[in-house]
Parts: structure tokens; C-alpha cells; sequence
């Protein structure tokens, strides 16, 4: 169930100042019987930073993977500028959509530059034999290439560490560096998935002001994030995945006050929840097969109380026999038994 709101004058979600740079429909990605996202409809236009929360396992990254061709959706489309995407990643970012991950993909043993160079690989087009020649023609997009990627370390206030090893780098600037490499492709749409995982609130606040420091550079930015906060107070609209379906869309404002956002935060179940009816359907045949084991069990109970009257009678008897029987044995046995080895000595003695 997805519900879309609005504030009273201001225009509907998806009507943003620029036209729509990513319009994803319908998108469905199943894993077997699994279905991790569930017909998600998003769209973000030009100028705009949507954010995308919901609780763990909701499907969020499932969604992002979707959107730059780590999966191909099982159902859906997802374009780009009006042009459907190829399902290959690098295909994706060279059309114009780059993304950070959730846990930091950086090369560690390469420079912070280098870093940054390597996002420059959609944007440049000499080969293989113009790098083996290395001519005036390479050497002049080698130094456009560096240039661009050394505004791109000003930009994001690493300029000073261009020779550090990326691995070497405190965590936020490591965070920093992979916003760096990713915006070294030009992108129009620039997918960050939680940005601020694990910074203090002086590196959040400096990364919010990254943020829109890009969107005036005319980056669209759809994000991922935890951070409440920082996603209220950063974001022109705010999706709310749960359990792989979109649950609300709105302004901050809006899905701030939605009392079945805080429900499935807080865990507390609630009418038209996603994945409600499915849930039904399964405890329904979870019942039904536990009614039908009772009623096997019940009839097999009965058999065994037949066949135990029939041979009740017989069987008690032979028991009670035997057991007289073994009564008379062991008032027999001390009158069996051998004399004591002490008696024998003693009688050989005598003798």
C-alpha cells in the first residue's frame, strides 16, 4: 500500500523544478521465494535531494542495486532522463547515475588522488595503444583528467592528503573520498547510501553541507539514510520503504507526522501494513496444517487404545505368572546356593 502526501500549496511530489532525471517503475526484485522490493515507484527530478528510509531490511539497498545494474529488477523499469538503463553497472554510471556504498569501497592502497582518477574511467576515451604510445593526445587528457580530479579534492576539502594512501585516511574523510570519486564521473544523479553511517555530529554537519553544496552544482541527489535528522533537515521529499514496498511519500514535514511511519519503526503492526496479507496467508496454512496433524494424531491415539484392550487381558496374566515365578526362584536361591569357600578351607582343615 502506498500513500503519497502533500502540504496544502505546494506542488505534488515529482513535480520538482527540473524535469524528472530518474523515473524508476514498478520495480520488483525477487530472490527465489524471497520478495526483497515490491512494485516501488520513484522519481527524482532535476534539483532535487529525495531521501529513502525505512527500517533494516527493508529493501533499500536492494532498491539502489536496482537503479545502477548490480541487479537486474525481475519486474520494472528504470530510466534515466527518459531513456531506459542497461543492466550493467558501468553502462549505468556512464549514461549518469554514480552512487557511494554502505560500507566504504575505496582502493586502500592506492593515493587519495589515484582514488579519485579512477572515477574518471566513463569520462576519458583513449585506449589501450594511445596509453601504450602515450602521444600529445594522451597526455592532455591525463592532465584534464587530474586537474578535474584535483577541484573535485578542494571541493571536498581533501587537497592536502592528494598523496596520503586512502587507507590511511580518519573514517569521514574516507566517506569524503568515495563522494569525491563518484562525482569524478559527472554525474546528473548522484545515489548516496548512508552517507553519515558511523560520524560524529561535526562530520554529519559538514556532510550535509557537502551534500547541498552539490545540488547547487546542479547534481540531483537520492539518499539513503538512518539519521533522521539529518535526512529531515536535508531533503525536499522523503520515501518510506517497508518491508520492499513504499509505504508514504511526501514532504519532510508530512512523513514526520505519519503515525504508521513511527508504527514500523517502533515495530507495532497497523492497517494496510506491507506484506500484511501475505502474513495472513501463511498463518492461515501454518493453522491449517497443525489442525490436520491433530486430527492424524488423534486417529492413529485410538488404534493404539484398541489394540491395547484387545491383549490387556492375556498380557497382564503372563506377567503376573512370570512374576510368580520369579518369586519362587529367588526364595529358592539361598537354599541353592554353594557352601562359602571359608567353609570348604575350613573342612579340608578338619580333615
Amino acid at each position: 500500500m502506498t500513500t503519497t502526501t502533500t502540504t496544502p500549496g505546494a506542488p505534488p511530489p515529482g513535480t520538482g523544478s527540473g524535469r524528472a532525471v530518474l523515473d524508476a517503475s514498478g520495480v520488483t526484485m525477487r530472490f527465489g521465494g524471497l520478495t526483497a522490493v515490491r512494485d516501488v515507484n520513484l522519481d527524482v527530478h532535476a534539483g532535487e535531494i529525495v531521501g529513502l528510509i525505512g527500517p533494516n531490511g527493508a529493501g533499500k539497498t536492494t532498491f539502489f542495486n536496482c537503479l545502477t545494474g548490480l541487479y537486474i529488477p525481475t519486474e520494472g523499469t528504470v530510466r534515466y532522463r527518459g531513456t531506459v538503463l542497461p543492466h550493467r553497472s558501468h553502462l549505468v554510471t556512464q549514461a549518469g547515475i554514480a552512487r557511494t556504498f554502505q560500507n566504504i569501497r575505496l582502493f586502500a592502497n592506492m593515493t587519495v588522488l589515484e582514488n579519485v582518477l579512477v572515477g574518471r574511467h566513463t569520462r576519458t576515451h583513449e585506449g589501450l595503444f594511445s596509453a601504450l604510445v602515450r602521444g600529445p593526445r594522451f597526455r592532455r587528457a591525463e592532465r584534464e583528467s587530474e586537474e578535474r580530479a584535483m577541484d573535485l579534492l578542494r571541493f571536498t576539502g581533501l587537497e592536502a592528503k592528494r598523496e596520503h594512501l586512502a587507507r590511511n585516511l580518519p573514517y569521514g574523510e574516507q566517506r569524503k573520498l568515495e563522494i569525491a570519486r563518484a562525482l569524478a564521473s559527472e554525474p546528473g544523479l548522484l545515489l548516496l547510501d548512508e552517507p553519515t553511517a558511523g560520524m560524529t555530529a561535526v562530520e554529519t554537519t559538514a556532510t550535509r553541507e557537502l551534500v547541498l553544496a552539490i545540488r547547487e552544482q546542479g547534481t540531483a541527489v537520492l539518499v539513503i539514510e538512518h539519521d533522521m535528522r539529518f535526512i529531515f533537515n536535508l531533503c525536499d521529499r522523503v520515501a518510506v520503504l517497508v518491508r520492499g514496498e513504499k509505504l508514504v511519500e511526501g514532504t519532510p514535514e508530512t512523513v514526520q507526522r505519519d503515525e504508521r511511519v513511527v508504527a514500523a519503526y517502533l515495530g507495532t503492526p497497523f492497517e494496510g501494513e506491507p506484506g500484511q496479507a501475505e502474513a495472513a496467508e501463511v498463518q492461515a496454512a501454518e493453522e491449517a496444517e497443525a489442525a490436520a496433524h491433530r486430527d492424524t494424531a488423534g486417529g492413529a491415539d485410538s488404534g493404539a487404545g484398541d489394540g491395547d484392550g484387545d491383549g490387556e487381558g492375556d498380557g497382564d496374566g503372563g506377567s503376573a505368572a512370570d512374576a510368580g515365578g520369579s518369586a519362587d526362584r529367588a526364595d529358592a536361591a539361598p537354599d541353592a546356593a554353594e557352601p562359602d569357600p571359608a567353609d570348604r578351607r575350613q573342612e579340608g582343615r578338619t580333615d
